[in-house]
């Protein structure tokens, strides 16, 4: 038989959307690597966190007169600028992989219970949102934010926020 030089590869692909339950069960990301990558990304937050402390810190002086305002006006202006630079990496990773700059960093990626790609606006709508909405609760709030992350003990490995948004935690 002769093979037609002009055909469609026939290469089988192995990515997220073609996981079944079961190896997405044996795919799980392990404890360890999902607070990796927590604590990556808080590390990474602090790019933008420690320049809006300091311009916080300075607001005193410049509101009794002790310092001019503009210091701080452009480390405040800095950390706004870092925060939307993170922000918008993040999104857009999450958008294209379902990762975050941590979770990348140690080879982990959120998707769908069924293996489908999880969306941005699942992510901040269904995943982060609720949860977030939840801790704000007067007197019941840090209830929340305590049992959320202490849920990864469990035997399904997810948190509140993946109970919530249908996610899972995977290596990628």
């Amino acid at each position: 038989m002769e093979t037609n030089p002009y055909a469609a590869p026939e290469a089988t692909v192995d990515d997220a959307r073609a996981w079944d339950a079961y190896d997405l069960e044996n795919r799980k990301a392990g404890r360890g690597k999902r607070l990796g990558a927590a604590l990556l990304d808080g590390l990474i937050n602090l790019v933008w966190v420690l320049p809006l402390v300091w311009a916080a810190s300075m607001a005193g002086e410049v509101r009794h007169g002790l310092k001019p305002a503009a210091p701080m006006m452009g480390i405040l202006w800095l950390g706004l600028l870092l925060l939307l630079g993170v922000f918008i990496v993040n999104c857009v990773m999450l958008h294209r992989s379902g990762q975050t700059i941590g979770k990348r960093a140690l080879d982990i990626a959120i998707v769908r219970t069924d293996g489908n790609r999880m969306g941005l606006l699942r992510y901040l709508f269904i995943r982060v949102l609720p949860v977030a909405l939840l801790g704000a609760i007067p007197y019941l709030g840090w209830i929340v934010t305590l049992v959320d992350p202490l849920l990864i003990f469990g035997k399904d490995r997810r948190c509140l926020h993946d109970l919530i948004a249908d996610t899972i935690v995977v290596d990628a």
